[in-house]
């Protein structure tokens, strides 16, 4: 049987290259509307100054040829400290490799004799021109923070068997690996695998432009810090570029619209990979979770095209993941309302009104004696942020989830402080009973005590974690230090909790409507945004489809409709400037019925084509409790400490008995408790669909010696739902 698409058109023309582990779902090229938004898009990204300007450009340029001029030296002046003849030192070279971005993110390729966290960084220390040095030699993968003429820099250090690092290095060759330690590795990583995302997307300039978009939006709603549990600026770009594979002649509009799509549809934990995964000769470890137990763990699995492969995103937790999972949702629902002009791009990067979206909050304290101090304890304490969440996913099963911030807050009447915040809620669909409460007293100090195992930790390095409310949120974290009024204009976001109110509402008076105990029906509330939201012109071409299935058999929905072959030649396309006033003859075939069906074809046959490309030998893996417990403990796949340092025991551990709360009230301990740290249901639940309002934190103050035989403490944090 014949699959229709573009292969099967008379004009002969050859099937362009597939990118990619799949065929892709649509190759068709780009229609006017495409163009159009396109241009609005290019427009909106250029307004909101995410284009680098010449002037920003040529100082990025000096800075880099500074830091270049900085690394040759040190490497000669270590090179002569080592003894080296005269000439060895002049072919002694170190090599910096750089990415696009308002920071500069640099890795250093030097010799393996090298001092880098050294002489290295008492140079850097000693010049004027560099500011807010910060070494990390503990890291996952180690980095030299800094400043240089006011520009932030990131510079990671590889270490290689070679005595001469050749201008010409080309670090995406697997040799390069040979001999190297893991952390040289990861290293080494970011490079190869940077260098693989461009060889393996159909069109480098949409590409970019769809990244520079899906980055804004992500940190526009909160949702871009990988240290956070949310997704960095590599697992994102993988993200971009797998969508570019699965649409190689679509225009960054298009592309955003089914990014949202996509992953709307994705079923995690199937693992998103732009090419197969290879063993290679050398021996390293790769992602597998059929053989490595670890790797059943991951949520999200985002995996590097580079050798040796490994998961991006192990950070992510299953909050996180269900933020991002509804933030993928509410883009799709955009986007939709996009397609028949009821919405823009303007309300798609409306930015996450986060201290407007729970009723409780957890805010966490960390202040230390000096600027240089307060520096490295920030870095450690962001590092174990994930830590506190995944532990109270634990202890609560599930049942209490978090939603970090992914920035930091300072006060200015406070210095050498910054806050950090979580919102609380209960999970949507579990059962409450009047009464109940989540226990997260030990949660709390356990964390804290993970904390405080600092092994660079100094006198005056403190941690503090305590609950607000809503109303009581410090005003500091609001722009201009000034709690705004609730707004005047209805957001996307306020109108869809008005209408989930008002469906909650309706499911309550109606036993039809009603869902099961687990909230199954929840999804389905906030999707209720209508099917035809297409416009008219779909419908039309829906019609069309139905009289040419008559003639070819099964287009839609049958397997042999999803995968889609090109005649379009090998190339780039142009941008979306260049369309202006050719409509759609910009180097793609007229669109006939075949290639209109395949643009529009409906959300079925494109679930179904997702389905198919998530279908593969790593199939869904569930992790055990005891994997949970060695992640908590910070370690990798390869059991490597992940974040800023080793923890070890304390030798002080009076430094783990900051008081959450303290106040007046006489001591009492609460009736409902568990000795672990689990939730407390006392009475059979009723099946009651709980919301943002039923959750309340109480605060109770119990004598010290309650937990001596753990560790001295001074507060609970009971969640009380109401």
């Amino acid at each position: 049987m014949a699959t229709p698409g573009l292969s099967n058109r008379p004009n002969g023309q050859q099937q362009q290259r597939r990118f990619g582990i799949t065929d892709p779902i649509s190759t068709s090229g780009p229609t006017e509307f495409d163009v159009a938004k396109t241009r609005e898009l290019e427009k909106y990204l250029q307004d909101a100054g995410l284009y680098e300007s010449r002037e920003e450009s040529v100082s990025r340029e000096e800075v880099l040829g500074r830091l270049d001029q900085i690394v040759k030296h040190w490497v000669k002046v270590i090179s002569r400290a080592k003894g080296l003849n005269e000439q060895l030192v002049q072919e002694a070279n170190a090599k910096i490799v750089h990415g696009p971005g308002a920071d500069i993110d640099t890795l250093c390729v030097g010799p393996r004799h090298e001092d880098f966290f050294g002489e290295l960084q008492n140079m850097l220390s000693s010049m004027p021109e560099v500011t807010e040095l910060h070494p990390v030699p503990d890291a996952h993968v180690p980095v030299m923070k800094f400043k240089l003429k006011g520009v932030s820099i990131d510079l990671l250090y590889a270490k290689l068997s070679l005595w001469v690092i050749p201008e010409d290095l080309d670090v995406s060759q697997d040799s390069i690996l040979q001999s190297t330690d893991e952390q040289t590795v990861r290293s080494l990583n970011g490079c190869r695998v940077t260098d693989q995302i461009l060889r393996l997307v159909p069109n480098i300039q949409n590409f970019r432009t769809t990244l520079r978009c899906m980055r804004y939006w992500a940190k526009r709603r909160g949702v871009y810090s990988n240290v956070a549990g949310f997704l960095g600026g590599i697992n994102w770009a993988l993200l971009v570029a797998r969508i570019c594979q699965l649409y190689p002649n679509a225009l960054p509009s298009y592309l955003v619209s089914r990014f949202f799509r996509v992953y709307d549809e994705w079923r995690w934990p199937n693992p998103v990979m732009l090419c197969d995964i290879e063993e290679g000769s050398l021996g390293l470890q790769v992602w597998d979770p059929r053989r490595h137990n670890k790797d059943r763990f991951h949520l999200m699995p985002i995996i590097t095209p580079a050798y040796p492969s490994m998961n991006s995103s192990y950070n992510v937790s299953s909050s996180t993941l269900r933020i991002m999972s509804e933030e993928f949702q509410r883009g799709r629902e955009i986007c939709e309302a996009m397609q028949a002009n009821k919405e823009d791009w303007e309300t798609l990067f409306e930015p996450f009104s986060f201290f407007d979206a729970y009723k409780n909050y957890l805010q966490i304290d960390i202040s230390s004696g000096n600027e240089d101090d307060l520096r490295n304890w920030k870095g450690w304490v962001e590092s174990r942020l994930r830590i506190l969440i995944l532990k109270i996913e634990k202890h609560t099963y599930n049942m209490l989830q978090c939603h970090p911030h992914p920035g930091e807050f300072s006060d200015k009447s406070k210095p050498l402080r910054y806050f950090y915040f979580m919102g609380l809620q209960r999970k949507q669909g579990v059962p409450v009973n009047e009464g109940g409460h989540f226990d997260i007293r030990m949660t709390v100090e356990e964390f804290k005590v993970t904390v405080n195992s600092y092994t660079s930790w100094k006198q005056g390095m403190e941690i503090q974690v305590s609950h607000v409310k809503r109303r009581s949120i410090p005003s500091f974290v609001f722009p201009g230090g000034c709690r705004p009024s609730r707004p005047s204009k209805a957001t996307w976001d306020s109108r869809r909790s008005l209408e989930a109110k008002a469906c909650t509402a309706a499911d309550k008076s109606s036993p039809e409507g009603k869902g099961g105990p687990d909230g199954s029906d929840d999804r389905k509330k906030r999707k209720h945004v209508d099917d035809d939201v297409e416009n008219n012109s779909t419908l039309g071409v829906k019609r069309l489809a139905a009289a040419v299935s008559s003639s070819n058999e099964a287009l839609e929905g049958s397997p042999s409709a999803i995968r889609v072959h090109s005649l379009s030649a090998e190339g780039d396309l142009p941008s979306a400037s260049e369309f202006v006033g050719t409509g759609i003859g910009c180097n793609a075939p007229p669109q006939n019925a075949y290639e209109s069906l395949e643009r529009s074809s409906s959300k079925e046959a494109e679930k179904l084509a997702i389905e198919e490309i998530m279908s593969g030998p790593y199939g869904s893996h569930q992790a055990s409790p005891q994997e949970l417990d060695e992640l908590e403990d910070g370690k990798d796949s390869l059991g490597n400490e992940k974040c800023c340092s080793t923890v070890e025991s304390s030798s002080t551990p009076d430094k783990t008995a900051e008081a959450i709360i303290t106040g007046s009230a006489p001591p009492m301990i609460p009736l409902l408790t568990s000795c672990n740290g689990g939730a407390v249901v006392p009475n059979p639940p009723s099946c009651l669909h709980g919301g943002l309002d039923e959750l309340e934190v109480s605060f109770y103050p119990y004598p010290s010696h309650f937990f001596d035989d753990i560790f001295p403490v001074s507060g609970l944090i009971f969640l009380q739902l109401k």
